[in-house]
């Protein structure tokens, strides 16, 4: 079902072109509200007992569990995905000599903790690097061999949107021996996702782009078998019993159930928790089948226009729904993004790439305020 436009519900002028949701979404009025009832709240502490300390947090843990076809006690929040990524890295065998699998130009929080993995462990970081057709699936597929012992992916890549088929994937690192790690931030939310098609041993997921909610919030996603390990932080809260204020001088080696033991400290967030839960809320009611399909429909006629202006577009059968990389033949042109700027259209320059990435709010008029600059510039 494509979803009529969302943009009442978004504080966007009408003299701006927000195409940049990969970059940043903008908040909801709902997520606003939310997080300033969070703050009020913080200003009268007598009001705050014990259940609000674990209650919204498990609304918020279970929305995104539903979100992704997983199960609540699955899920960890954290505060970013370099954290999520580092708890990933920590229950990783990761033998001398074999090879962890990467991207070519994908995004740093995915690959920095994997390059100081490998020089710890004396082990191998292979990039696949970006094929001229556009199949990423089949040139990681290539890659895949028993030597691989971990594999660091996104959904679709960052700068283009180019997409992954993490089934086939996920199938073929099942039969080589590697666990499959993802970077969902820019797909979970905006994309179709279950884990229990790909079966990933970690996902994590930011906050703050297609899922709508806040800055430094993220999920992390850990398959059962992964939920007996260690996390990088101790704290009061993951362990068993904290529910009891009274007994939290009573130590305790057991954690709380499932993906829990991974939760970052101060987990309840008072103002950050609700602002996510707003969001997801929000996601629930559209349905992110239906966002996906509405913001494929938006994508593909920018892609189409921008063919027929000469401009370069990821093949339509190997890119996500909702964002899309333009490119100039001959490179990005002086003074293009300056140009887009003072039209008031706000996209992303990713290498030599145009990064468009609209979201529900979007309005033939903001894709026609976008290509009155490319046309300029495409003659």
């Amino acid at each position: 079902m494509l979803i009529p436009s969302q943009r009442a519900l978004f504080d966007l002028p009408d003299d701006v072109a927000y195409l940049n949701c990969a970059y940043q979404s903008p908040l909801l009025h709902t997520v606003r509200a939310a997080g300033e009832r969070g703050v009020a709240a913080k200003q009268r502490p007598w009001e705050v007992g014990p259940s609000d300390f674990f209650e919204p947090v498990e609304s918020v843990r279970g929305r995104f569990a539903r979100l992704i076809g997983a199960s609540a006690d699955d899920i960890a929040l954290v505060p970013s995905v370099s954290y999520g990524i580092s708890v990933a890295a920590t229950n990783l065998d990761v033998p001398e000599g074999d090879s962890i699998l990467l991207l070519a130009e994908q995004f740093p929080s995915n690959v920095y903790t994997w390059r100081n993995l490998a020089r710890s462990r004396g082990a191998n970081l292979v990039t696949v690097h970006r094929p001229r057709d556009g199949d990423w699936t089949r040139t990681v597929l290539a890659y895949l061999k028993p030597s691989v012992c971990a594999v660091a992916l996104p959904p679709n890549h960052w700068t283009d949107g180019g997409q992954l088929d993490l089934v086939a994937i996920g199938e073929r690192c099942r039969e080589v021996g590697a666990a499959l790690i993802l970077d969902g931030t820019q797909s979970f939310g905006a994309a179709h996702f279950q884990v229990g098609e790909v079966q990933p041993d970690f996902a994590v997921c930011a906050a703050y782009k297609w899922l709508l909610g806040p800055y430094s919030a993220a999920f992390l996603y850990a398959a059962p078998h992964r939920q007996d390990g260690e996390p990088i932080e101790h704290n009061w809260i993951n362990r068993a019993g904290s529910e009891d204020f009274a007994g939290l001088v009573d130590y305790t080696d057991a954690y709380r159930p499932g993906a829990r033991r991974y939760d970052v400290g101060e987990v309840s967030n008072f103002i950050l928790i609700p602002m996510m839960d707003a969001a997801l809320a929000q996601l629930e009611a559209w349905g992110v089948e239906n966002v996906a399909e509405t913001l494929r429909a938006t994508t593909s006629g920018i892609a189409a226009r921008a063919r027929a202006l000469g401009l370069e577009a990821p093949p339509d059968a190997h890119r996500a729904p909702h964002m899309l990389g333009l490119r100039f033949p001959s490179g990005l042109p002086d003074g293009i993004a300056a140009a887009l700027k003072a039209a008031g259209v706000y996209l992303s320059v990713r290498g030599d790439n145009l990064r468009v990435s609209p979201h529900l709010y979007t309005t033939d008029g903001d894709v026609d305020r976008l290509f009155a600059v490319l046309e300029q510039f495409a003659r």
